[in-house]
């Protein structure tokens, strides 16, 4: 694919990369999808670190089979094993790992530990999800929404729940991608005002237009009806309230009904079905949740490649 190199850079929000670049990116998770004996040695001979604060079924497997598929090794190493920034200093760890490996995934809580990681380290980090943005679930949601409509641009997602770190990337990613997302949550659990601020500075660039709002009336017309759990790792104090706070916005068959008649339902998984989404929607010809967690594999298969000099992107 033409454009310059993403050899080197990091990948810590979907705002680091243009348009066109993620559009490259998304072309490469295609291409790796359908033709993955090609690129089966693509990072032989290179490691990646994996270091985990939370756990996680889907980014651990991902990245773990992604860089073995490519030839590559993954190291898993744990909050348990010693956590970046107490037992030693952000900037040591960096400049510690840059010697010892081609590339580091990270799964935290601050968002500030991976830009820091970023900072002080020469190679690729790679921002596997923090408590503000989760770029490379939100790769695996427009891939498989591409899958789905075969063009991103006009199409529109509305999200339904807490205004999260997913909600946050589908926001950037939507507006670079010129997806017009409208982002649905009780009042009091809105996006962080920044975030959407400067997703809706990016989206003027596309035409993609990004509403929030309260109301579920904002589905109406949806190409895609998108949830998450209603407490995230690290708020399970706060679910028994979150339960009746978040109940109206249930992605049911009564709301699916009034998206579009084509549209998907896309879940980050895990699901608690019966909380933000019943058994109907979850296991219907509709949803395309099983796609969009095989897609993790893929995107993120790409994101290494590009950044760890396997694949021009």
């Amino acid at each position: 694919m033409s454009g310059e190199s993403l050899s080197g850079r990091d990948l810590i929000s979907l705002l680091d990369f243009s348009s066109d670049e993620l559009s490259r990116l998304l072309s490469l998770a295609v291409e790796v999808k359908a033709n993955p004996g090609h690129y089966r040695d693509a990072l032989a001979g290179r490691t990646l670190l994996m270091y985990f604060e939370k756990p996680s079924l889907r980014t651990r497997v991902t990245f773990e089979a992604g860089m073995t598929q490519l030839g590559g090794h993954a190291i898993y190493y744990s909050a348990a094993d010693g956590k970046i920034g107490v037992r030693e200093s952000v900037e040591d760890v960096a400049r510690n790992i840059e010697r010892w490996v081609d590339g580091a995934m990270c799964r935290t809580f601050s968002h500030k530990l991976v830009e820091d990681l970023a900072r002080y380290s020469s190679i690729p980090i790679i921002n596997g999800l923090t408590d503000l943005l989760h770029p490379c679930q939100g790769l695996a949601d427009y891939l498989t929404l591409l899958e789905v409509r075969s063009d991103l641009k006009g199409a529109k997602l509305a999200y339904l729940g807490d205004g999260n770190n997913v909600a946050h990337s589908l926001m950037y990613g939507g507006a670079r991608l010129g997806v017009n997302v409208a982002i649905i949550t009780p009042k009091g659990y809105e996006v962080d005002p920044a975030v959407l601020e400067a997703a809706r500075t990016a989206a003027a660039e596309t035409g993609a237009t990004i509403e929030c709002g309260n109301d579920i009336a904002m589905v109406d017309g949806s190409d895609a009806v998108y949830t998450d759990v209603w407490a995230s790792m690290g708020q399970e104090n706060e679910a028994a309230a979150r339960n009746d706070v978040f109940r109206p916005y249930q992605v049911n068959e009564a709301l699916m009904d009034r998206a579009g008649r084509d549209a998907v339902f896309l879940h980050c998984l895990p699901a608690h079905r019966g909380d933000e989404v019943t058994d109907g929607v979850a296991d219907s010809p509709r949803s395309v949740i099983f796609q969009q967690a095989e897609n993790r594999l893929h995107a993120q298969k790409a994101v290494m490649l590009a950044l760890m000099g396997g694949a021009s992107a």
